[in-house]
């Protein structure tokens, strides 16, 4: 049996050795792999054949078949490598393949997504009129989206409904989250916890006035969550841009004034703006902002469903209980808040109807912009 088996050994050798390195292309060459290498390859099967070996000669001839199996890897190897490179040569020595004189392939160029660029002017426009970057988390406590912001506990903004409540226990790093908002909170609501995905970027007003003393003049752009069905001009995922400025005595003349340069600045020096009370927790008095429609100069028409006016933003003058919630005397200190959303303005400025097309990430639509 061993000196058949080495005879056996020795032939594979001889005949492989030679013929791997003859091999006319890649798919000759792993044919013959599979031959000696592979599952079944003879020198695999010649392996498995030494358990009937005795101890003695599997110790001589293993190391003589692990010996070849490494020379013969080898080979293989390296014949691969001198194949690849014979046939790039023949390629790039083939006129009609390669033109090296011929420009490289040019790469297309990204730009922003056309919401960054409506952001960016927004943000742009707002910070000649002297508001700097506010940031917050897009996790929140139930006091900041909530509570400080002068919302009732059984305000419809926190019915379920809206909000995205979270269940897990998050840490949100802030003085005022308290062992008790962590906890679920019994109401004629659904019971919730003091986590959730912010509503709206209100939340930067109370942090930044928390850690700063006025007059102080912000933006807060960023995105936020409310629970809605999507659909042409809903989503449960949307960007605002939030402005609060505190000082002296400002008034609703300020207000307008800053928004009248920030419409004329987006939508052109002719825009004509127009405010209507509303209500809003946060702020008091406040007001719905509407644009002259740009479509028909405030003729009628179905984009502002004949009005003649387009709804914009809400606005108002900042609530004393929110002043006093941060530690401002609202007998010293008045302000104004504004949130605009950045998908409105977007789609009025590029004429599309559809806010699902934002989110689609479809190139043919995004590279228009």
């Amino acid at each position: 049996m061993p000196a058949s088996w080495e005879k056996n050994l020795r032939s594979i050798q001889a005949f492989y050795t030679k013929a791997l390195r003859e091999a006319k292309d890649p798919k000759n060459l792993e044919t013959l792999r599979v031959e000696v290498l592979g599952r079944k390859g003879k020198l695999t099967l010649l392996l498995k054949d030494l358990k009937n070996c005795s101890l003695e000669e599997r110790k001589r001839l293993g190391p003589l078949a692990n010996q070849l199996k490494d020379q013969l890897e080898s080979l293989i190897q390296e014949k691969r490598e001198n194949l690849t490179a014979a046939d790039l040569k023949a390629k790039l020595e083939t006129p009609s393949l390669f033109d090296p004189s011929l420009p490289g392939a040019s790469f297309r160029q990204g730009h922003s997504h056309p919401l960054t660029q409506t952001m960016n002017q927004m943000t742009e426009i707002l910070a000649q009129q002297g508001f700097s970057w506010a940031e917050g988390p897009l996790i929140e406590s139930d006091y900041y989206n909530f509570e400080a912001l002068n919302f009732l506990p059984d305000h419809p903004a926190r019915d379920m409904q809206d909000t995205f409540y979270i269940s897990s226990k998050f840490e949100v790093r802030s003085s005022k989250l308290k062992e008790e908002d962590q906890q679920p909170r019994t109401s004629h609501l659904e019971p919730r916890t003091g986590l959730l995905l912010r509503t709206h970027t209100s939340p930067v007003q109370i942090r930044k006035m928390e850690s700063s003393r006025p007059p102080l003049r912000i933006m807060a752009p960023g995105r936020v969550f409310r629970h809605e069905a999507v659909d042409a001009s809903h989503s449960a995922v949307f960007h605002q841009i939030e402005g609060l400025y505190v000082d002296r005595q400002v008034s609703m003349a300020d207000l307008k004034g800053t928004l009248q340069i920030f419409m004329q600045s987006l939508f052109g020096s002719s825009t004509e703006i127009r405010f209507r009370p509303s209500y809003f927790p946060f702020t008091e008095p406040s007001a719905e902002v509407d644009v002259q429609c740009l479509f028909c100069q405030g003729g009628g028409c179905t984009v502002c469903k004949k009005s003649g006016w387009l709804e914009m933003l809400g606005a108002g003058l900042v609530h004393p209980n929110v002043l006093k919630q941060v530690g401002y005397d609202p007998e010293t200190w008045s302000g104004f808040a504004f949130g605009i959303g950045v998908e409105r303005v977007t789609m009025l400025l590029l004429g599309i109807q559809d806010i699902r097309m934002f989110y689609e990430n479809d190139v043919r639509f995004l590279e228009q912009f």
